[in-house]
């Protein structure tokens, strides 16, 4: 076989299938409507997209028209596309979920291995500001209480425009702006803290007390980062940012949360809010999401879009490995169905299945 694909049998293949369900039931609850987009398409759409960079990863081959084709590689772009276009006079806004499989090449790793692998996700197309994206956020935990994870899992925030902000207030170039996002994103506080020292006529004592050199925390992280950041960009989104935990502190979700001023990667691909879904006993994250402004603009016209996907293959594998009664859910044993009369031992059969048993040939 092929290095990134598997297959799923047996208790693990039906335990799959229950997360599907349990996920797509919370998105209906939620009044979001399923969508299936193609698997194949043009790689023009992935290009435009995701961008260039991420682009670059799909599996790609030539039409017999010889227009560039793709395996899906992202199911957020062919989402825009549809929103843009074929649902472009519907009400916003759009509520819009799926389960969808796709198809990346990377290099093998020990946590992301996977070239094939399947996304639950949910899209919020027209609404903008803090509601929308504490709806998307009320509904992955949903999700994750419904599996069992209740307690396992940590989702981690942060704003795009605070490093923006950032680097806007250092006067960064390309080059410089690229070097300070790789030192945040390997978490090298060292680093930084020359970093800062270089661009900034402070004294090195006073880059060590800025806040993404302490990376994560909660409400304590934005009040710090109001002391250092006070650009326009910056301010507003630390303003977004703790408007979002005032509310998760209203709810009492707070504990679930963390804010993560370390996570900036992928930032060019969204506009505001961002969040990562850990789960305990998962080699990696099982889901992202976030605010993605801009995107639809590549399609027609520029709306506030909102949304994330989390990695069925993952929260299958940490169900697996925690011993989940997820799949066993309705699973009775069969009835066996022995005759030696064909006849007979059919119509056994079909009266038990009428009936709405489970049942066994022998």
């Amino acid at each position: 076989m092929p290095d990134g694909v598997r297959y799923y049998f047996g208790a693990e293949a039906r335990l799959r299938r229950a997360v599907e369900d349990v996920a797509m039931s919370v998105f209906a609850g939620w009044s979001y409507e399923e969508i299936a987009t193609p698997a194949l398409d043009y790689f023009a759409l992935f290009d435009r997209g995701m961008g260039h960079g991420e682009a670059q990863r799909a599996f790609r081959f030539t039409d017999t028209d010889g227009r560039l084709l793709a395996l899906r590689p992202d199911v957020t772009s062919s989402v825009a596309r549809a929103s843009a276009t074929l649902f472009a006079n519907r009400p916003r806004p759009l509520r819009l979920c799926y389960a969808a499989s796709v198809f990346r090449q990377r290099p093998r790793s020990h946590a992301e291995w996977r070239r094939e692998w399947t996304q639950l996700g949910c899209e919020l197309i027209g609404a903008a500001g803090a509601a929308a994206d504490l709806e998307t956020l009320l509904i992955t935990i949903e999700v994750l209480e419904q599996l069992g994870l209740a307690g396992r899992f940590r989702i981690t925030l942060n704003h795009v425009e605070i490093f923006n902000g950032l680097a806007a207030q250092l006067a960064l170039d390309a080059t410089a702006r690229e070097e300070l996002r790789r030192i945040i994103d390997t978490r090298d506080t060292d680093a930084l803290n020359r970093f800062l020292a270089a661009h900034t006529q402070s004294a090195q004592t006073n880059a060590a007390r800025h806040p993404l050199t302490r990376f994560t925390g909660q409400s304590d992280i934005i009040a710090a980062a109001r002391q250092q950041l006070t650009d326009a960009r910056s301010t507003s989104a630390l303003d977004a940012l703790a408007e979002v935990w005032r509310v998760l502190e209203a709810l009492q979700l707070s504990d679930c949360f963390e804010i993560d001023l370390g996570d900036v990667s992928g930032l060019d691909y969204y506009t505001g809010l961002v969040y990562k879904i850990y789960v305990a006993g998962a080699g990696t994250r099982v889901g992202s999401g976030g605010r993605y402004d801009e995107l639809t603009a590549n399609f027609g016209g520029r709306e506030p879009a909102v949304g994330f996907v989390l990695d069925l293959d993952a929260l299958t594998d940490v169900l697996a490995r925690s011993h989940s009664t997820l799949a066993l859910n309705g699973q009775t044993q069969p009835t066996i169905i022995d005759d030696d009369d064909i006849a007979t031992r059919f119509r056994a059969a079909r009266l038990s299945r009428t009936n709405g048993e489970r049942i066994e040939l022998k």
